[in-house]
This record gives C-alpha cells, sequence and structure tokens, in this order.
C-alpha cells in the first residue's frame, strides 16, 4: 500500500484531531415472524428476521437523525422507535406474502413450484469505526422471494461522527469527480479480475449491461475507501460481491478538502 504523505493526508489527520471522541452509542431491536401461506401440514412458510442496530437515545438529536436514515432506507418507514419500525416491516411483509395463497393452490400440485412460495428476509447488521470517527453501518441482507436463487446484498451507509448525517461521495469528493474515479475503479476491477483491460473485463463477463460507476455503497475506512458491488450490479449473479478498494492517497486530487 503506498505511503504517500500528502496535503489531503494532512488536512484529514488534522481534522481527526479535531473530531470528538465521544463514540456513538448504538443498541439492537430484534423481531422474528414466520407465517403459513396455508392451513394444511407442509404449508410454505415466509420468515422474517431482522437485527437492526439503532442510535440510543443518549446520543440527542443525532440519534433521531441517525435511525430516521436507518428507517426510511431499510423499512420504508419514519418517525417510529426502531423496534416498532422493524414489528411494522415483518407483519407487512408478511401480510403481503398471504396474498399469494391463490397462486399457490394453483401450483400446489407441482412439487417443483411450490419450494418456489417458502419465502425469507432475513436482516442483520453491524457498526465499524471508519475514518475520522465515522460510524460505518453494514446491512447483510439475505432473501428469497421464488424463483432459480435467493438475493444476497451488503449494504452500507457511513454516518458523520459529529452530526450523525449520511456522508455521500459529494461530500467526499470535488465536483467533476466521477470520470477519474470511474478510471480509477474501472483499473481496480481489472487487477481484481486479473485482466488488462476492458475488452477482457466483458470477455469476463464485468461491465456488459453497464459502464463503470462510482457507488454510494462505499466504506469510508482509515486509509481507502472501499467500494461494494452487489450481484447484478457490474457483473453476473454467479460473480457474487465483489469489493474494490482505492487508497485516498491515489485519489489526491479530487478528494474534497473542505470534507
Amino acid at each position: 500500500m503506498k505511503r504517500i504523505f500528502s496535503l489531503a493526508a494532512v488536512f484529514f489527520l488534522l481534522m481527526g484531531c479535531s473530531s470528538s471522541d465521544e463514540s456513538t452509542k448504538f443498541d439492537v431491536a430484534t423481531t422474528d415472524k414466520t407465517v403459513n401461506l396455508a392451513s394444511h401440514d407442509g404449508s410454505p412458510t415466509c420468515n422474517v428476521h431482522l437485527e437492526l442496530s439503532y442510535a440510543t437515545e443518549e446520543n440527542g438529536h443525532k440519534a433521531e437523525i441517525i435511525n430516521n436514515i436507518i428507517e426510511q432506507r431499510l423499512l420504508n418507514v419514519q418517525d417510529l422507535t426502531m423496534q416498532q419500525a422493524a414489528d411494522s416491516f415483518a407483519n407487512v411483509y408478511t401480510a403481503a406474502y398471504q396474498n399469494l395463497l391463490p397462486l399457490y393452490i394453483q401450483d400446489r400440485d407441482d412439487n417443483k413450484k411450490t419450494e418456489w412460495y417458502n419465502y425469507h428476509y432475513i436482516l442483520k447488521t453491524d457498526i465499524e469505526k471508519g475514518y475520522l470517527g465515522t460510524d460505518v453501518y453494514h446491512v447483510y441482507l439475505d432473501y428469497y422471494e421464488g424463483g432459480a436463487h435467493g438475493i444476497d446484498q451488503h449494504l452500507t451507509i457511513n454516518f458523520d461522527h459529529d452530526t450523525g448525517r449520511q456522508l455521500m461521495l459529494a461530500d467526499i469528493f470535488v465536483p467533476g469527480y466521477d470520470q477519474q474515479l470511474s478510471a480509477s475503479l474501472q483499473k481496480a476491477l481489472c487487477s481484481y479480475a486479473g485482466v488488462k483491460n476492458l475488452k477482457e473485463l466483458k470477455n469476463q463477463g464485468y461491465l456488459n449491461a453497464m459502464d463503470m460507476f462510482p457507488s454510494e455503497n462505499f466504506v469510508l475506512g482509515e486509509e481507502a475507501i472501499t467500494f461494494i458491488y452487489n450481484p447484478y450490479e457490474i457483473a453476473p449473479y454467479e460473480k457474487g460481491s465483489i469489493e474494490l478498494t482505492l487508497d485516498y492517497s491515489d485519489l489526491d486530487n479530487i478528494l474534497n478538502y473542505s470534507f
């Protein structure tokens, strides 16, 4: 890893010294609900299991900001306690699942199709300390809603340590960063895939339906920023999740010094 002590590094170190040392306090709201699709023995089921980290009240107004972002992004609700939000999501999801009963009745004699009706939605979270005390909120989602396979996703939200505001790429980089950052990510993807250029990437299934882009799904680490691409985003499902890490020192001229 390169160790270039740049102006950007000096700035970030100075900012890190002025940041509050008090850590954001988190707790976990958990809900688990399973419903049967039909009344007979061996009926398909839907299981919803949520383990949601949330900022506690002792964090003051910052907790409200963080928790509203979590609720809106992950549960499509707001202005509830996290436990209420988790329970509400499980109730709404399982109620929608039970609307599949007429379709299941039609398919009940087809053993291949009946397996498609066993749904699950499992969401777990974790907190990591990132650069300058950033609270990196990790979301691990595993769900199945019929078809050939389930979906696994790794999502992130980076919360500003002092305000609780969600940090976006526009906060970290200067305007017009997209082209250079995309080029750096494509180079990193070539290294990840063990190829030399875009043509070889496409031959292996990468970037066939899209151009390289900077994902808002990222982790602000101590020395580097890691971009996470979930299945289908830049490659077929079988490639799985892809993580591309870029050192801050390699992005010196597009970092936002006022961040």
